[in-house]
């Protein structure tokens, strides 16, 4: 093993089955939850580089069904793209690999749970949405991905996060931790704590359209953001989707929510000048058109008049989670300094207002987009 892999990671590195030797070991990526590491490996036939990544099993309790729900989608996609003629799968899909005892993920000694990809070369990942064609091109990879998993064969996914995208569940956790209060924030965040109970009555809305039979139950990501996305590095298409761990049964919508939240505004989730966080219309269109002309052969009638609303309602379960865990003391995201999740907090219940100060516009948007996609 190459002298530039640190020791803690040799052991997990020798189990995997990696062609040729690790020669090189850089940690990769800024997600908020997983540790990711990006390895080279050398053999005769040349190089070939990995992601290894560490499972957070504070977020992720049972990393196995993590990765037999990872496994079965990225199986089911590569087999999808192959069927329609679709060249070079492994820049197409994520590809495990897998361990030399022939597992999907590898437990060390510590209980830590380790996986590995095929690491995708020549792609970029974007922290912010800059231009429109990047939004197009990242709703168009969503929509497409939601679309070849339509008919993904039963068993039903695992649920790897509990109600992850029950807003009235996130609700019910921000009353639990404003009442314990373990870190006395609460009198730090008293506006916030009100905007966000005002609110509350937009929590309901796409749960009640699915028990009313409206929307159907899909196969989601659940946490569709522009990082989310691999860009190839010259002609800028939407190659790949990745971070895999909350892919589950769940509503299209949620997904264009999650969109809606952070690739409408080019200001980071945590800008504190208020003043940038507003909604782009020219962005909003540019999501919608590739989102829909994508999805929309599948997507209901429900499901399209509801695209602006699942925007709302995810820009404001977003606000919601930030600042429980500010709250409660930011035992879920990584954070840079004491405040960070009442920023995003912030930027998040901005970003909402602007919104449903637009809202008649943006539906005149998606209206129009539906107009010009499949049915």
């Amino acid at each position: 093993m190459g002298l530039t892999v640190p020791p803690e990671l040799e052991a997990v590195s020798a189990a995997f089955d990696f062609a040729g030797e690790v020669v090189a070991c850089e940690p990769f990526g800024g997600g908020h939850i997983n540790d990711s590491f990006r390895l080279t490996c050398r053999a005769p036939e040349g190089t070939t580089g990995y992601l290894l990544q560490r499972i957070n099993a504070r977020v992720f309790r049972a990393p196995a069904r993590v990765m037999e729900n990872i496994q079965r989608v990225t199986e089911h996609v590569a087999r999808r793209l192959a069927v329609a003629g679709i060249a070079d799968l492994t820049r197409r899909t994520l590809t495990l690999t897998a361990t030399k005892a022939g597992a999907a993920f590898h437990r060390a000694a510590d209980g830590a749970c380790w996986r590995a990809y095929r690491f995708i070369e020549r792609t970029r990942v974007h922290a912010l949405v800059e231009t429109p064609a990047q939004a197009e091109q990242a709703g168009r990879a969503f929509g497409e991905f939601q679309r070849l998993l339509a008919d993904l064969p039963p068993p039903r996914l695992h649920e790897t996060i509990a109600d992850f995208h029950n807003t009235p569940a996130r609700f019910e956790a921000f009353d639990r931790a404003c009442a314990a209060d373990v870190c006395q924030r609460v009198r730090r965040a008293t506006a916030e704590i009100e905007f966000a109970r005002q609110h509350r009555p937009l929590a309901d809305v796409l749960l009640d359209l699915q028990r009313r039979g409206a929307i159907p139950e899909r196969v989601v990501h659940n946490d569709a953001k522009i990082t989310n996305v691999l860009l190839d590095e010259d002609s800028g298409e939407a190659l790949c989707i990745v971070d895999l761990d909350t892919v589950m049964p769940g509503l299209s919508l949620y997904d264009f929510g999650d969109m809606v939240w952070s690739m409408t505004c080019p200001a980071p989730e945590d800008e504190t000048d208020l003043a940038r966080v507003e909604v782009q219309p020219s962005l909003f269109a540019a999501l919608a058109r590739g989102y829909v002309s994508a999805a929309g052969a599948f997507l209901t009638a429900a499901e399209r008049a509801h695209l602006v609303t699942a925007g709302e309602l995810i820009t404001l379960e977003q606000g919601v989670r930030f600042l429980t865990d500010y709250v409660a003391g930011d035992t879920y995201y990584k954070t840079r300094h004491p405040e960070h999740n009442l920023e995003r907090c912030r930027a998040q219940f901005k970003l909402l207002q602007s919104l449903q100060r637009q809202e008649h516009a943006l539906s005149r948007i998606v209206a129009d987009c539906a107009k010009a996609s499949p049915s």
